[in-house]
């Protein structure tokens, strides 16, 4: 037969002090906790001291008062971060390609580069092919340059040259890199392989840090200058909604 796993009080007790914190306005005193929760204020008080040495509430100096502390939110941003980041990022991969007609790809920081993993396939006959699992090469592609952006800093050793556009001059990267920070997207034109452009934006955690990057990319001859500035305001809003949907846990 299965056991039957009993609640422990004491746990139930300190996720009611804990849930009463977090539906009030303002910040309680022991009576109060105890008042509302139904707990005696001795237990009441105990439960406090021991949340306090893991930063879980908080005692308030002027007041004596608690509320909420800021180890919760190290937990809640841990939890956020086992959400399947690709589940999330799906819909929106889909519809910037729906849009667009190009292969949409989401890429995550990888060591000292980036890697893709996933992408939605542009369903023209003629069409960029992306590969889940395959790096960046930072200098070299949209993803990377958003990486470098994000790093602040260039890769180190020389600069190797994939096509005729590749940059491999240092100072040269430096300036382009900074017009990415400055703008808030990078691109690509024909850098990694001949006759493909690509565009990227970062998707931010609630602290502005790098959790991945949204990018569209395609044939030159398809998704030129034109194109590419016309998708930039589509890539930037999806990657807005989805550091957003991050932060919230939505």
């Amino acid at each position: 037969m299965p056991t039957t796993v009993r609640p422990l009080a004491t746990v139930r007790r300190a996720v009611a002090v804990l849930r009463l914190l977090a539906d009030t306005d303002g910040d309680l005193g022991n009576n109060e906790i105890a008042r509302r929760t139904g707990i005696n204020p001795s237990t009441v008080s105990r439960l406090l001291a021991t949340l306090s040495e893991d930063d879980l509430v908080s005692r308030v100096p002027d007041s004596g008062r608690f509320r909420l502390g800021a180890g919760l939110v190290e937990l809640g941003n841990a939890a956020l971060g086992r959400v399947d980041l690709r589940q999330l990022a799906r819909p929106h991969l889909a519809a910037l390609t729906e849009s667009t007609g190009e292969t949409a790809t989401l890429s995550v920081p990888y060591e000292q580069a980036t890697i893709t993993v996933d992408f939605v396939q542009s369903p023209s006959s003629v069409r960029s092919v992306a590969q889940v699992g395959r790096p960046t090469i930072t200098h070299a592609t949209a993803a990377g340059k958003v990486f470098l952006a994000h790093l602040d800093a260039l890769p180190p050793g020389p600069l190797a040259s994939c096509t005729r556009r590749t940059i491999t001059d240092r100072a040269a990267l430096a300036t382009e890199i900074a017009r990415t920070r400055a703008r808030g997207w990078a691109q690509a034109v024909g850098e990694r392989e001949e006759d493909l452009n690509a565009i990227a934006v970062p998707v931010l955690d609630s602290s502005s840090g790098l959790v991945a990057i949204l990018g569209l990319q395609g044939p030159a001859a398809r998704f030129g200058a034109a194109a590419m500035r016309a998708a930039v305001a589509q890539l930037v809003a999806h990657a807005d909604q989805l550091s957003i949907g991050r932060s919230r846990g939505d």
